[in-house]
């Protein structure tokens, strides 16, 4: 039921987007801002109701002793953060349609940067005018009523979880240039999932931050785990991202997701905020692909960049005639790079990174081929197409473990091929289910002989197929087949309930060997490591090599005889006529 209503109101909600896409003299990639700005009014009024009792209470309780303080500091014990009485949002909310809501919102985000400091510059306070058109002018406030809806009794789950229904569809309906925001929650949580991040005195790293997703879904997967409050206060998340408003979209996120952390506006090829080398237990992100303008010099002598090499030009040519200043080719290895170098002693990276950089030649091979040695690439996971809505191809994550140099699975690298796992959201989208995250992440713990996380997730799924009905018309209702389904999928590929390769999906690769990765010209394109199924008769890779080189054989024995039977033939037939 709750699920339910959580739709629901996410429906309702979204459809203030809609009526300013109609109505609002605002760019296409711009009417996002106005309408997560309001969200945080409404999510700040929200929580400092729910604790403005306690607050009154402890004000009056201290009142004219030596142990005064004033309501401010105390609600920033409370809640993290002051709300002025303008900022009220039943005070915007109740003002008559003509009191000019725009300065009223206005202020109210001013207000509210002036007590917290912490928020300066982050609320969208200048866009809110261009939502009184002329033509309309109660536009802003009616919008303003809808997210009067959200009910007063929401916890901070329900408003970290509208914050990223509206990031996910402003992604979409931005298309290519949604993609440099925002990464696809369940690509994310399915990262998060191999990761397995721990809470306590941890720092986390994401150089390429967006909107600041990787960091919300790294602490809800803690708080999932039962991570006490006190233990997630100590996890720290430190972002870095060029584009000034999408700096304020993920600072606005980790304050409605209660996440600890701080966000940079740098340009991380030419910026080190953090001081980055060897500093962080966990680093995620989704940075740009194929970036083909960063300046060598810069990069060069730079450590984080350097330790594994710098990408380099063939010829150390530029790509301008104009420009003497060489550039790197493309920088995908300085992501790559970066991302290992971050990592402390113990630490566990995971990127998203374009399918090409598994195979790259030149330089990129050299740097591919040391971390390879090194035993820092822990699993290769190629993605499905049509996930992203920056690009259609399908992505590689890439993970990393600082302590896998020192196991035995130091000379091996785990590939899954997940090209073929994926729930359809529509025509040009895809995405994982809830389902396919855990059936994915399954495979990885069994890999690491965690045998149990297995029979707890069939478990799971049997205790849902049994309270499942056996048939619905709500497509939100998952039925006793799909559980059923879920539970066919593991056993029917992990039988007999320990880590096995199997084609089509998992390969544990060793170094050496026939197709061994260095066989394999040290590649990380988990196709070739783990084969194909041919869906249509159910036959592996090598099964079905073996069953055209028999039909070959047969073929040709077939085509001998046809041609010894029809020089018989023209021989009877010269024999009966006599030449």
């Amino acid at each position: 039921m709750y699920l339910l209503s959580l739709k629901e109101l996410k429906d309702t909600l979204w459809h203030s987007a809609d009526v300013l896409r109609a109505s609002a003299h605002l760019a296409a990639n711009k009417y996002g801002q106005p309408i997560l700005g309001l969200i945080f009014l409404r999510y700040a009024d929200i929580l400092y109701k729910q604790h403005k009792e306690e607050i009154e209470a402890e004000y009056n309780r201290f009142k004219g002793g030596r142990m005064e303080k004033s309501k401010k500091e105390i609600s920033i014990e409370k809640c993290g953060f002051y709300l002025p009485e303008c900022a009220y949002y039943d005070f915007i909310n109740d003002a008559p349609d003509d009191a000019n809501k725009a300065t009223l919102v206005k202020k109210a985000m001013e207000e509210i940067e002036k007590e917290n400091p912490k928020m300066e510059g982050v609320l969208p306070k200048d866009v809110y005018a261009q939502l009184v058109p002329e033509e309309e002018p109660e536009l802003l406030s009616n919008i303003v009523r809808i997210f009067k809806d959200i009910p007063e009794n929401s916890t901070i789950d329900i408003f970290g979880e509208i914050y990223e229904y509206f990031l996910g569809n402003f992604a979409l309906a931005e298309g290519k240039d949604g993609g440099t925001f925002y990464t696809p929650a369940t690509v994310v949580r399915y990262m998060v999932e191999v990761l397995n991040p721990q809470p306590g005195e941890k720092k986390f790293l994401d150089p390429a931050c967006g909107s600041g997703g990787m960091f919300v879904q790294a602490a809800r997967y803690m708080h999932n785990h039962n991570a006490s409050e006190s233990e997630q206060m100590k996890f720290r998340c430190y972002g870095v991202e060029k584009e000034p408003d999408t700096v304020k979209l993920a600072k606005m996120n980790l304050l409605l997701n209660n996440v600890r952390g701080d966000i940079t506006e740098a340009n991380s090829f030419y910026s080190d905020p953090y001081n980055a080398f060897g500093q962080f237990d966990y680093v995620m992100a989704n940075p740009p692909f194929n970036v083909d303008e960063v300046v060598v010099e810069k990069v060069s002598d730079d450590v984080r960049f350097n330790t594994y090499g710098v990408p380099r030009n063939k010829t150390k040519s530029t790509k301008k005639k104009s420009d003497k200043k060489e550039t790197v080719p493309n920088a995908n290895y300085l992501w790559i790079g970066y991302f290992a170098t971050a990592l402390n002693d113990h630490g566990k990276a995971a990127l998203v990174m374009a399918n090409s950089a598994s195979d790259a030649s030149g330089s990129e091979y050299d740097i591919r081929k040391k971390m390879i040695e090194e035993g820092i690439i822990s699993q290769m996971v190629t993605l499905p197409s049509n996930m992203f809505s920056s690009v259609t191809l399908p992505a590689t994550l890439w993970f990393f473990d600082k302590q896998k140099p020192n196991t035995q699975k130091k000379n091996e690298i785990l590939f899954i091929d997940a090209r073929n796992v994926f729930t359809k959201i529509d025509r040009a989208h895809r995405k994982f289910s809830d389902e396919q995250i855990k059936n994915l992440g399954v495979i990885t713990k069994l890999y690491h002989g965690d045998t149990q996380a297995l029979v707890d997730l069939i478990d799971e799924y049997k205790c849902n197929l049994e309270n499942a009905p056996d048939t619905s018309d709500d497509i939100q209702v998952l039925t006793k087949d799909y559980w059923q389904t879920q539970i066919d999928w593991l056993t029917e590929r992990f039988p007999n309930g320990v880590y096995e390769d199997v084609v089509g999906l998992c390969k544990a690769a060793p170094m050496d060997g026939e197709d061994g990765i260095i066989d394999q010209d040290y590649s990380l394109n988990a196709g070739r490591y783990v084969g194909v199924v041919i869906e249509d008769d159910g036959l592996t890779q090598e099964e079905f090599k073996e069953e055209m080189y028999s039909l070959n054989a047969e073929f040709t024995a077939l085509s001998s005889e046809a041609k010894r039977l029809e020089e018989l033939i023209a021989n009877n037939l010269k024999g009966l006529l006599g030449e």
